[in-house]
């Protein structure tokens, strides 16, 4: 790993909720009234999958779409945090669950503040960099009752919660991501009517990314009012976009038009409100020149998506281009259980990484999705995305032989 830079950070990412469990937000609601349905189409959703029969139990299981408790990472944070040491890692990318700093509109949990404030100077003990965001998708249940940021007026509520935020946390933070994957939870929760709300309409999804621009936008100015020196940023989801048949020009015009849309619209209208871009990265898609997607069939990852880890070059290339700003890898994984692809995923993705430095792309560092295997939304507890695998029964950590492949590379 020669190419890296000595005070490059190398780390793991998580989200509240789905390490956490025990909170009260709009996805807590959504699980307990949806589960039985996710059950019944399980298999009419699922069964292409590679290894459905391996997860069947799992996805037919009522159980497996509540996320509870999580993986008690609330109360086991002091074991996980020795894990990253153990790992040989210097970051670690969290979450503050809005839900817990304020339940009840105005009220801030004194109990619950405490709690980040003692997690945070934990990994400060440690010598681990916090990286802490702001939003990955859950809200507390009265913001959303409010109807969420489908109302413009509602996003002063989430800016005085970054203020808040950087009052308590901007002395001991460096880096916040404000945002986290907002094309993501606008397209399913919007676009496709997936996930809560559940309110599939266009008009929608551009007013919901819009009203996260200005979300961003406020939160960043809040944030920089309270702490000048606290670096803000994005964690966007990207993809590396290209044509299946390149030689045609007219064979450009949708991955071109993919990239602009899914990667670049929402970041360059938050560019100057940004220190840094955070880079979640899971895929390399190739586009038939009318507009669907045509990847190839393997190597395809537990969740069915195809996996090319070398795309991340390019991509990082054109991030790098188009903003000339410093860059971090924020989510990057594979959802593998038997740990069969995941070390070659990372060998992969660290070659991609040294390619771009080389090529003199300004990239600070790499934070792996996800040190433990956690809640993943609507397909809940069988896709298991960690370097740490947990026995939800017993609560077991148990480091898989890929992890323990990146902590010999970073040793």
């Amino acid at each position: 790993m020669q190419s890296f830079p000595k005070d490059f950070f190398w780390g793991a990412s998580t989200a509240s909720h789905q390490v956490e469990g025990g909170t009260d937000t709009q996805w807590d609601a959504w699980e307990r009234a949806n589960a039985e349905r996710l059950v019944t189409t399980a298999e009419k959703r699922l069964s292409w999958l590679p290894d459905w029969q391996g997860i069947k139990a799992q996805a037919t299981d009522p159980a497996n779409y509540i996320c509870g408790n999580g993986v008690e990472h609330y109360q086991r944070y002091r074991e996980d945090f020795q894990i990253l040491k153990q790992l040989n890692m210097n970051a670690f990318r969290f979450s503050i669950e809005w839900a817990r700093i304020e339940p009840r509109e105005g009220e801030w949990d004194a109990a619950a503040i405490q709690h980040y404030h003692d997690y945070i100077a934990e990994l400060r003990r440690l010598g681990i960099e916090p990286f802490l965001t702001l939003w990955h998708w859950t809200m507390p249940r009265w913001f959303t009752d409010k109807g969420g940021f489908e109302r413009r007026e509602n996003v002063r509520y989430f800016e005085r919660y970054a203020a808040k935020i950087a009052e308590e946390f901007g002395s001991n933070v460096r880096h916040m991501i404000i945002l986290n994957e907002p094309n993501i939870y606008t397209l399913i929760s919007y676009g496709i009517a997936e996930w809560p709300p559940q309110r599939k309409n266009p008009l929608l999804v551009l007013r919901v990314y819009r009203h996260l621009v200005r979300a961003h936008t406020l939160a960043a100015r809040a944030i920089k009012k309270q702490c000048p020196d606290v670096r803000v940023g994005i964690a966007m989801a990207m993809e590396t976009s290209r044509p299946l048949s390149p030689h045609n020009p007219l064979n450009k015009i949708v991955p071109a038009a993919v990239r602009y849309l899914w990667n670049f619209w929402f970041v360059d209208r938050i560019k100057h409100h940004l220190d840094f871009v955070g880079i979640n990265f899971y895929s390399t898609s190739y586009y038939k020149w009318y507009g669907p997607q045509a990847n190839p069939k393997t190597p395809v990852n537990d969740l069915g998506w195809y996996m090319e880890p070398r795309g991340l070059e390019e991509l990082l290339g054109r991030v790098h281009r188009r903003y000339g700003k410093p860059l971090f890898i924020t989510e990057n994984g594979a959802a593998d259980r038997k740990d069969q692809d995941r070390t070659w995923w990372l060998q992969e993705t660290v070659a991609a990484m040294q390619g771009a430095i080389d090529a003199g792309v300004d990239l600070r560092g790499y934070l792996h999705w996800s040190l433990l295997d956690n809640f993943e939304w609507s397909h809940g507890w069988w896709p298991e995305f960690g370097l740490v695998h947990v026995d939800r029964k017993t609560m077991q950590r148990t480091i898989r032989p890929s992890a323990q492949w990146l902590a010999d590379q970073l040793k």
